[in-house]
């Protein structure tokens, strides 16, 4: 693309950021001036959206503050993704905890389109274990890191990094279902299972100017971004999902069967028929969520399929309109 081509978006979903919003759209601009900033302001109930609204018009930047009323980072970003048309999107979190210099490192591989996905990996130096005070929240990312890529087989360092450059189609094909701060984990798995080219960048970090709060609470979540694992697993990993399941109703079918199998060894006779039947309905349970797992899985990889040559017929129409365009501007020109 050329540079009359690219359309680049910064998006900073805000939440109660009076105290640091102006500062970090004066970075982000100073940093990339030829791209548009949207503010999402997420029902903030102090002057997030009026300091945004003020900034964006002294520094003459194009952009908008889009409203979002309802409550979660997910629900912001789902909106900005809807409303706002674009070749390149850079998400950030507006309390400047992510360094904006660093910017133009993460939108360049999605330009000269080597990547997908571009992460601002806050863990490879340090930074991050150093400023973060929240210490289950270096505990919980290690434990979401670890799960992710045994589970997709991936190489990823910072899963829940809120600092990274996705192009339009990763945009126009990633259904937002998530509400809260899990969306980064939602993300990188969709990425990774629907074979996006990932790639991390290592960045500096630095905790929450005084005067800003944070919003994220170690324990909701973290159970959050569990669950988003666990949802993840259902949908795209069924046979691993209900294998295991599968796998632990057979266990306790066995527990629950072993007094009467031993009465039979011993005497030929069954004495503990509840526990028998119990155990035979627990038998029945896991062959059959062993099946639904078989079922699904096929579903899951008929669905991968479908969504490879959809991608592919995106691929040429957005090639085709882009053409268009440079063939328009080469016109106007």
């Amino acid at each position: 693309m050329t540079g009359e081509d690219i359309r680049i978006a910064v998006v900073l979903p805000a939440y109660n950021e009076a105290a640091t919003i102006a500062q970090s759209i004066r970075a982000f601009h100073a940093a990339v001036p030829e791209a548009d900033i949207f503010v999402v302001d997420n029902n903030s109930s102090d002057e997030t959206a009026a300091l945004a609204a003020e900034t964006l018009f002294a520094l003459d930047c194009p952009g908008a503050v889009i409203d979002e009323p309802r409550q979660g980072k997910g629900n912001a970003v789902r909106r900005a993704f809807a409303d706002v048309e674009a070749d390149v999107y850079l998400l950030a979190d507006a309390d400047m905890t992510y360094p904006a210099e660093r910017a133009r490192d993460l939108i360049a591989p999605v330009l000269v389109d080597q990547a997908d996905m571009v992460v601002g990996d806050r863990l490879a130096a340090g930074c991050y274990a150093e400023q973060n005070t929240r210490r289950f929240h270096d505990v919980g990312n290690r434990l979401v890191r670890r799960l992710v890529n045994f589970l997709f087989r991936a190489r990823l360092h910072d899963i829940m990094s809120g600092y990274r450059a996705v192009n339009s189609l990763f945009v126009t094909t990633y259904p937002i279902l998530v509400e809260g701060f899990e969306i980064e984990t939602d993300m990188t798995l969709h990425a990774l299972d629907k074979r996006f080219r990932i790639r991390e960048i290592p960045v500096d970090y630095k905790d929450r100017p005084a005067g800003s709060t944070s919003k994220l609470r170690t324990v909701s979540d973290g159970a959050r971004v569990v669950f988003t694992i666990a949802q993840i697993l259902r949908y795209y990993r069924p046979l691993l999902f209900f294998g295991f399941l599968s796998l632990a109703i057979l266990i306790l079918a066995l527990l629950a069967g072993s007094p009467a199998i031993m009465d039979y060894i011993r005497t030929r006779f069954v004495y503990h028929v509840p526990l028998a039947v119990l155990a035979s309905g627990l038998a029945v349970v896991a062959v059959i969520t062993f099946g639904i797992g078989l079922t699904l899985d096929s579903l899951a990889n008929q669905q991968r399929r479908d969504f490879e040559r959809h991608l592919l017929q995106y691929r040429r129409t957005h090639s085709l309109l882009r053409n268009r365009r440079r063939e328009a501007a080469g016109r106007r020109q």
